[in-house]
């Protein structure tokens, strides 16, 4: 496997890249969306809502598990999902420093 060369980008660009990635899947995004709409929800709402199959959906909820961006708690045979919320302020603080006002250029460089 070749090497990512992570180490030579400091710690704020690896953090945000890492951020990124884990909500660069429309199928995640719509995740995101549905627990900010229903602040809770049980896995098997979310492949109704989808209409994707059940392992995917799961694959999709653990990445955003890993990633911070949703916890969940087990009642009985079912895993309840919701935004965390400290890690959802990090991730809104990170791409708001990210995304600054750009000034337009006085000349035409593109």
């Amino acid at each position: 496997m070749g090497l990512t060369k992570t180490d030579l980008f400091n710690k704020k660009q690896n953090d945000l890249a890492q951020m990124a990635k884990a909500i660069a899947h429309p199928a995640r995004i719509a995740i995101l969306q549905y627990l900010i709409k229903a602040n809770t929800c049980i896995c098997g709402d979310l492949v109704d809502e989808l209409g994707l199959a059940q392992p995917t959906v799961s694959q999709h909820l653990k990445e955003l598990k890993n990633a911070g961006l949703i916890k969940g708690t087990i009642e009985g045979t079912s895993v309840c999902y919701c935004i965390n919320p400290e890690y959802w302020a990090r991730y809104r603080d990170m791409f708001a420093g990210f995304f600054v006002e750009v000034k337009e250029a006085d000349n035409d460089c593109c």
